[in-house]
């Protein structure tokens, strides 16, 4: 049987204080040291761990038969568990701050888009009002020329029938005179004179005729003249039942300023012109990969119809589409769509389905009536 070891002094002394026990204590992981030491090593530590191993000691676990079965663990060990959570924690919290970022630089990059766009727009309101002022400037010219046409007219008439009645007043002064002699002549003269007179008498000016329409129509002029001038701009004013919204515009197209044309450049900018284009902003509303536009106006019933010049070009395609259309992530032509195009000298038709039917036989047509 093999004999055990002998006590030795440092059995029975304190590794913190070096001294023999003063009231010691036994930790859970098999250390001992007194009692006070062990106290005033924790308070100075901060956290209740053994001074030997740095094991955290947990005083229900120590002191309560509760907790007799209850582990404790290295700190290193746990504390490395720990990281490992907190690392990815930190992964995440970085990934979402990268989101965050790229999110507020969209954001700033709109606010560049917008006061681009607003003095855009800005520019193009002017320049149709400036349009409309001059087309009014235009009409006011016309109807100021015609008024002081119509009023020579009636002055020139007037100014005649004056003429002609002053040659009537001449007239008849002379025979008044004459006919007021032949009153004061002598009884025998007036007598051989008498039907000589008489035949004078019946040559006398016709007496003054007032005519309609002699003065100025008012109502011709300022009769509804507001609705009169903007119904007569409007005729000469083109209207588009379609008008394009630049929202949904590809990065690949361009609009007219009045939206309702569409192309593909397709052409080399100078560096000039390089550095004045103002990126587009990945709004929801955009198609991002696929070269399309959506009219600014849905419809959801009725029947409707539209005619589309597409010209002598060698590519388009027209046609309808649903509002909840797919314009992110796709770099062909999205579902829900229904096409007619013409691409690589061949007319077809497409549907949501992705079948395509060739059109052979039919003339390339440089308009498209759609209606839905």
């Amino acid at each position: 049987m093999a004999s055990k070891r002998p006590f030795v002094e440092e059995d029975f002394s304190c590794s913190i204080c070096c001294s023999v026990f003063s009231d010691p204590v036994v930790l859970p992981c098999g250390h001992s040291g007194c009692g006070e030491c062990v106290e005033s090593y924790w308070k100075v530590k901060g956290s209740r761990e053994c001074p030997l191993c740095r094991k955290l000691v947990c005083e229900l676990c120590r002191d309560s038969e509760e907790h007799r079965n209850h582990t404790c663990r290295p700190i290193c060990e746990v504390a490395e568990e720990n990281k490992i959570i907190l690392r990815s924690e930190l992964t995440a919290l970085s990934t979402k701050k990268v989101i965050i970022q790229r999110a507020k630089y969209d954001c700033e990059e709109t606010a560049v888009y917008i006061k681009h766009d607003s003095r855009v727009i800005e520019s193009r309101i002017r320049k149709g009002f400036k349009n409309l002022h001059q087309r009014l400037d235009d009409e006011e010219k016309v109807m100021i020329e015609r008024l002081q046409i119509e009023r020579e007219e009636k002055l020139e008439i007037i100014r005649n029938k004056v003429k002609k009645m002053n040659e009537g007043i001449a007239s008849l002064s002379g025979t008044i005179k004459d006919l007021e002699q032949t009153l004061n002549s002598e009884d025998i003269r007036l007598l051989k004179n008498f039907k000589e007179t008489l035949k004078r008498l019946k040559y006398t000016p016709q007496d003054p005729e007032v005519s309609p329409g002699e003065l100025i129509d008012h109502a011709k002029y300022i009769g509804n003249l507001k609705f009169n001038v903007l119904s007569k701009i409007r005729e000469s004013v083109p209207y588009s039942p379609v008008v394009l919204d630049p929202k949904t515009v590809n990065c690949q197209l361009k609009l007219s300023d009045d939206l309702t044309d569409v192309w593909n450049p397709n052409v080399f900018l100078d560096d000039s012109e390089y550095w004045t284009i103002v990126p587009l902003p990945t709004n929801l509303e955009r198609f991002q990969h696929y070269p399309c536009v959506l009219g600014s106006v849905g419809y959801s019933t009725g029947t409707h119809s539209w005619d589309v010049d597409v010209s002598d070009n060698s590519f388009w395609m027209v046609g309808v589409t649903t509002e909840s259309v797919q314009r992110k992530g796709t770099f062909g032509l999205p579902n829900d769509i229904w096409t007619i195009g013409f691409e690589s000298q061949t007319l077809s038709v497409r549907s949501p389905q992705e079948s395509r039917v060739h059109l052979s036989g039919y003339e390339i047509p440089k308009q498209m009536a759609l209606e839905r």
